[in-house]
């Protein structure tokens, strides 16, 4: 591929306006919520990447950590000509250095909701890996898509779910987008992906409220992206960003809070919040070693190895296809 091109892109990108009745449904819930993936216009893409740099957030330069220590052992478990699928396609630091590591790969599918925040990234690998076809797909990848077709052959398709971003998902969903990976990726596949595990609260709530306030800033988006794109009228200043661990349920909850009582307008409809109300805006579920793989069994897969850092505060995982 010529440096200066631009990959081929498969758009199947969804909008605010398709899920208006999703959207509609989860704010006028007896607990009102959304759904993650609403994060991700290019603003919320381009702050969850600074969220991957602070301080107190640890899963991105742990997760890091262990593919440097561990290329080696991930090459040999993907193998060689592995057509490389990566569902959530965020900072390219992580697809770099498992690109470099893996013997000859036929392809790379990138797979984001954010449009113009795929286009940067794919565009960015292409030059740096002129010989490999890079091949974006635009859709929201919890539901199948059609993967493009490869010039080179492949020995197998593998998909690459980094972040541990298989958290944000409740047991059920998670299931089900495993069982969309398994589908994906055909019985000769795999899947590379990173599990968060189970650790201290205090550690845990401060990765989720950082200091310089990005995070808030981030969750805020979410509201601020309603008003663009559905016309909403949300004001930003009379809601406050929480995130807390809830040990019982083994995860972080991310709210937005309603610091008085108000009415806010969205697509035709009245909602109503009191003072203190929240919003929750996403769970990040923590796992232990034997829950994550019985949550992969019941997809199709098998926890074939893992890896961890020195304290066990994350994992990289390789899963293949059960038969």
């Amino acid at each position: 591929m010529p440096q200066d091109a631009v990959p081929e892109l498969s758009d199947y990108q969804p909008t605010l306006a398709d899920d208006r009745e999703a959207i509609l449904t989860g704010l006028t819930a007896p607990q009102k919520h959304l759904a993650p993936k609403y994060f991700y216009d290019a603003r919320g893409s381009a702050l969850f990447d600074r969220i991957c740099e602070l301080p107190e957030y640890y899963p991105t330069r742990t997760e890091l950590a262990i593919m440097r220590e561990r290329a080696g052992d991930i090459a040999a478990a993907v193998g060689p000509r592995a057509c490389l699928v990566e569902f959530g396609s965020g900072s390219s630091v992580k697809i770099r250095l498992l690109l470099k590591g893996l013997d000859h790969p036929a392809a790379y599918v990138p797979v984001e909701i954010s449009r113009s925040h795929l286009l940067a990234a794919a565009g960015e690998i292409a030059r740096e890996f002129p010989a490999l076809e890079v091949l974006p797909v635009c859709a929201d990848f919890t539901q199948p898509f059609e993967l493009p077709a490869t010039d080179e052959p492949m020995a197998r398709v593998v998909a690459w779910f980094p972040g541990s971003t298989i958290g944000n998902f409740e047991p059920k969903e998670a299931r089900r987008l495993l069982e969309v990976m398994r589908q994906q990726v055909g019985d000769n596949g795999g899947l590379l992906i990173g599990v968060d595990l189970q650790k201290d609260r205090g550690l845990l709530e401060r990765a989720y409220n950082d200091a310089a306030g990005v995070t808030a800033e981030f969750n805020l988006n979410l509201l601020r992206r309603l008003n663009r794109e559905l016309g909403a009228n949300f004001d930003l200043r009379a809601f406050r960003h929480h995130a807390h661990y809830d040990a019982a349920r083994g995860r972080i909850e991310m709210n937005l809070i309603s610091l008085r009582t108000q009415q806010v307008a969205l697509a035709g409809t009245t909602l109503s919040f009191d003072e203190g109300e929240v919003i929750v805006t996403e769970y990040s579920h923590k796992f232990t070693r034997e829950g994550f793989a019985e949550l992969a069994a019941s997809a199709g897969f098998r926890v074939a190895q893992v890896w961890t850092d020195p304290a066990a505060l994350f994992s990289v995982q390789w899963l293949e296809a059960a038969r």
